[in-house]
This record gives C-alpha cells, sequence and structure tokens, in this order.
C-alpha cells in the first residue's frame, strides 16, 4: 500500500508526461506482481466499489479524531474533497506495541476494504480505527478513496501501457491490445493476469482470446479547412452517429458487445447478443435506438431515447419494444478469425459490405457511405446533419489501417463536427474542484432566464439547466474563485450559491426534453466557451430559446423524455 500510495502522490503532483512514465516504470518493475495487478486496474480506468457510505465514514472519522460534526464540516468546505479532509484532521496513529506488518495493495483492496461493504456499523467502525492505526497521511488519503468509490488518478492509460511496455520489453501496440478489457470486473486482477499481461510475444501475441475485443481506433477533430486534406476521392465519407461506439465480437458460438469504455454490454443490449454471425468476427459501430418505419442508418433516434433505455435496471420486454436497438457497423475488424487491421480501410469496407449484405437486418446496419462531387457539396449536406440527427462526419483515408487509441502512425480518421449549440447563461452556484484544484470552485451550475409565471405570479427567474466544469484557463478559474468568495449568498456543504453576476457562453452537442430537469431539458456534453464580460446578467438567453433549439432539432418534436 506504501508503494502505490507513494506512485498516486508522485502522478498527482505532476504534470510532466517524462516524470510520470519514470516514476509508472519504477513501480512496475519493483512491485509484488498482486499489488501490480491491482495497480494497472485503477491505472487503467477500473473504479473500485464503494464499501462505506459517505455518510458513516465522515461520522467514524469524527469519533476517531474526536472533533464535532460543525469542526469537520468547515474543514470540509475548506478543501473541498472529502478524502483528504478525512487525512487531515486525523490525528497521528497511537505508537503500536509491536510494528504494523507492511501489507500490500491487493492485501488491503481484497482482505481489509472488500469485506467492509454491507458488513455491520460496529465491524466497519473497527475496521476504519485499525487502518487509521497502521497508514500515514498519504495511506489514509489513498484508503479513503478506495473506500468511498472516488479513486481517479491523474495519468492517461495510454502512458500506463507505454510503461508496461518498456518494463516487459513488448510492443506498446501489442500490449495496448491485451489490456483491453482489463478493467473488467467480472476477472478479478491478481499475478497470473499480470504475467499473461506481459508474457513475452512468441508470434502469437497478437491472437485474440475468447470475447476480447480489439483496442478501439479514435478519431482526430478537423479543425481545419477540410481542402488541406487533399483530394475528397482519397477519403471514405460517413455520418458521426451520436450513439455508443462498441464492438461486435464473435467467437467460440458467443456474441459479445464492448463499449468504447471497455466494458462488457451484451446483457444490456439482449438483441445485438442475439445477432447470428458467422464465427470469428468482430465489427466496430455505433449503437443507437431505431424507431419505427425509420432507417436507423440514416436518422437514428436521439440519444436521449439511448439514455432512457440504459438508464433502466431491469429491462422488460415492454421497454426492449419500445425501443429497440440497433448497430450501425462501419468497420471490419476481424473475418473468419483473421485479424484485418492492417489492411486498408477501402479493403475493409468492401468485405463489410459482403458481410452484412448476407447477415445485415433491422438490428444490424450497414454505415452508409457519403458521396459528393467536391468538398463544397460535402459541406452543404455536413449542414444538414442535425436534421439527421447526427453530429456531422466521419473522415477516413482510404488507405488507412485501423489503428490503437488516437494515434496518426498508420492512417486517420478525422471527425468533422458542426459548431456546438450554444447559449449565454448566468452563474448561481459553484463546487470546489478536485486534485491540484480542491482549493478553487471550478464546477459552476449555470441558469438562463424563465419569463412565464410562476404559481405566485413571479416573472423572470433563473432556471438551472446545465453543469459544466471545463473550457477556462486556469488565470480565468482564479478570477471566477475571487467573484464567487466574493459574492457566496449561501452553503451548502461544499457547495456556494451566488449572487448572479456573471454570464458565460455555454456550449452543448445536444438538446432533448426531460421530466427529471428543473428547466424542462437536458443538454449533453455541457462546457464554457468563453466568459462573457460584455454582457450583463439580464441580458442572458431565456429558457425559451432553448425550447427553440429542442423544436427545431426535430420538426415533429422529441420522442419520449430523458
Amino acid at each position: 500500500m506504501r508503494e502505490f500510495s507513494r506512485l498516486y502522490a508522485e502522478l498527482d503532483g505532476t504534470t510532466s508526461t517524462s516524470r510520470k512514465l519514470a516514476a509508472l516504470q519504477q513501480y512496475f518493475a519493483h512491485a509484488n506482481p498482486d499489488d501490480a495487478a491491482w495497480a494497472v486496474y485503477f491505472l487503467a480506468g477500473g473504479k473500485p466499489r464503494q464499501a462505506v457510505p459517505s455518510k458513516w465514514l465522515r461520522h467514524c472519522a469524527m469519533q476517531y479524531a474526536q472533533i464535532d460534526e460543525w469542526l469537520f464540516d468547515e474543514c470540509y468546505d475548506t478543501v473541498g474533497d472529502l478524502a483528504e479532509t478525512i487525512a487531515h484532521i486525523l490525528p497521528p496513529a497511537p505508537p503500536p506495541a509491536t510494528p504494523h506488518p507492511e501489507l500490500g495493495l491487493a492485501v488491503w483492496v481484497t482482505e481489509r476494504i472488500a469485506p467492509l461493504r454491507g458488513a455491520a456499523p460496529e465491524d466497519i467502525r473497527i475496521g476504519l480505527f485499525r487502518a487509521w492505526d497502521e497508514l500515514d497521511w498519504q495511506g489514509r488519503f489513498l484508503h479513503a478513496k478506495l473506500i468511498g468509490g472516488s479513486l481517479r488518478v491523474g495519468v492517461s492509460k495510454l502512458l500506463v501501457t507505454r510503461a508496461l511496455a518498456a518494463v516487459a520489453g513488448l510492443d506498446p501496440k501489442l500490449l495496448a491490445q491485451r489490456l483491453v478489457g482489463w478493467t473488467d470486473n467480472r476477472a478479478r486482477p491478481d499475478a497470473a493476469r499480470l504475467q499473461a499481461l506481459l508474457a513475452p510475444d512468441g508470434g502469437e501475441g497478437q491472437r485474440r482470446l475468447g470475447g476480447q475485443p480489439y483496442p478501439f481506433f479514435l478519431a482526430h477533430a478537423l479543425l481545419d479547412d477540410p481542402r488541406t486534406l487533399g483530394p475528397l476521392s482519397h477519403w471514405q465519407v460517413e455520418w458521426k452517429y451520436d450513439g455508443i461506439r462498441a464492438q461486435l465480437v464473435r467467437r467460440d458460438g458467443v456474441n459479445w458487445l464492448w463499449s468504447r469504455g471497455e466494458e462488457l454490454i451484451s446483457e444490456r443490449f439482449p438483441e445485438l447478443a442475439a445477432l447470428a454471425l458467422p464465427e470469428g468476427v468482430v465489427l466496430d459501430g455505433e449503437i443507437v435506438i431505431r424507431e419505427a418505419g425509420v432507417d436507423a442508418a440514416e436518422r437514428p433516434a436521439s440519444f436521449a431515447l439511448l439514455q432512457k433505455r440504459i438508464g433502466r435496471s431491469k429491462l422488460s420486454a415492454a421497454l426492449l419494444a419500445e425501443l429497440p436497438a440497433a448497430l450501425i457497423a462501419y468497420d471490419l475488424l476481424e473475418l473468419d478469425g483473421r485479424d484485418l487491421r492492417q489492411r486498408p480501410q477501402a479493403e475493409r469496407r468492401v468485405l463489410l459490405e459482403q458481410l452484412l449484405a448476407e447477415h445485415g437486418n433491422a438490428s444490424l446496419l450497414l454505415a452508409p457511405q457519403i458521396a459528393a462531387t467536391d468538398w463544397d457539396a460535402l459541406a452543404a449536406l455536413r449542414a444538414q446533419s442535425r436534421q439527421r440527427g447526427v453530429e456531422g462526419m466521419m473522415l477516413k483515408a482510404a488507405d488507412a489501417h485501423y489503428g490503437v487509441g488516437r494515434t496518426r502512425d498508420v492512417g486517420v480518421w478525422w471527425k468533422w463536427k458542426i459548431d456546438p449549440y450554444s447559449i449565454d447563461a448566468v452563474l448561481i452556484y459553484a463546487q470546489s474542484g478536485h486534485g491540484r484544484r480542491a482549493q478553487l470552485y471550478t464546477d459552476y451550475t449555470f441558469a438562463v432566464w424563465d419569463d412565464s409565471p410562476d404559481d405566485s405570479g413571479t416573472q423572470r427567474r433563473l432556471v438551472p439547466f446545465a453543469k459544466a466544469y471545463s473550457g477556462l484557463t486556469d488565470a480565468e478559474i482564479a478570477q471566477v474563485d475571487r467573484i464567487i468568495r466574493n459574492s457566496t449568498i449561501e452553503k451548502f456543504g461544499p457547495v456556494r450559491s451566488v449572487r448572479p453576476s456573471l454570464v458565460f457562453e455555454i456550449g452543448f452537442e445536444g438538446i432533448a426534453a426531460s421530466t427529471r430537469h428543473k428547466a424542462g431539458v437536458a443538454v449533453r456534453f455541457p462546457r464554457i466557451l468563453r466568459m462573457r464580460p460584455d454582457k450583463s446578467v439580464d441580458q442572458a438567453d431565456t429558457l425559451e430559446a432553448l425550447r427553440a433549439m429542442l423544436a427545431a432539432r426535430t420538426p415533429g418534436g422529441e420522442r419520449g423524455q430523458s
């Protein structure tokens, strides 16, 4: 535990890629294999399950520290992070009669933390006090993160892949391929899995095992004029769908469906898991909801309907009938058990068309290719994206191989998205951030004006519609933080209600009707585009403007609620 907590502190304490890479290599070269296996799980994006409710964790910390609740709350308001607050307020542990044995990360996770989940309150208290007696400040901080299920590590999966590949002497692409699915919690990290992950490549390194997918190839955002890409004839053009990126793997007589986040989601989409495909096939595509009588590949249903389905804990027959899913396939990665990723994009496309001509149906669709005479004609078609329910276009080089992650060494994919929706909104709530921004207010809630009278006859009030935390520079965050502290009206734990004084332009990718939001609409991927010091609060946009965007998205209005 001590070694991983040191690594965690090193990674969190620097923005230098080279220093992070060196720290990772040092750790993996010397760590116990079981501990290293769990470290890979967390560093690659695996999330610990919450073992103790936050309320009880707070209560036990106050007991151990012998402080009142008001003092804990004041500390929490200042720090802004529960795990860091607990680590700060706990007094030094009493000296042990005999030295505590040094336990590794694997033992802490499996034998000391996991048993607390669902345990009796007194057993939880004893377990927490025992841990706090044995751990230093950094260990207590990490322990609270693991127990609360809030561990986030400031390192990319790509960097973890590079470090592991360097330690094992493997090609990073091969390591990335083996690492896919590592964070799926159906298989427990241990020394045996780590040994298989880092085993020498004896010529079978590229072979797929069971339902394991391939690493996803990711696109770059196209910010320049597309004419800079050369002749349009060199590019394969498709719609960019707003769904769930997925790979459908058919091996050993079973379909496995994997999300881009490396979650096995077969049970969430049983109609896709039941598709009849030949053995040794892997498709890359987008999961969408299809509406009766509508070709989902030409016009998928709104993402709000997909959210409605994935948000349900149980999939009833009625829900499956109301919101049927389809996979729009746009790439073929494996055929007859042969890895096709090094084949040119155009060749893979021909094979995909042949496969789906025989096996396609309403639930398995071929992504249409978009034809245009030149870039100007293509831009005119792209302008229809919102009416089609898509986010823009994908441009794929005809000779491109299928790479790993967002790389350019094997060809390239570009996402040519339409401009986001935008609206001017007022900051009304703020909450402190995490990590190095735990002392700053960086998470904001924004509102627009509602000019319709409420039950009391009051008119023109601010109604919250979105939360956002990205888009500002460090200097702008510091400026906004000072204003928030000087204009606070009320405090609700770590959240502050502020006097309306700041206007921001908020961008978002989609909009849908919602009964769960006070504004009656929900926006997708909101972020801050810029501060608007040129606008007064009274000049911010209205709820009616949001409703107009919603109505314009679909002439017939939105079907269903998110």
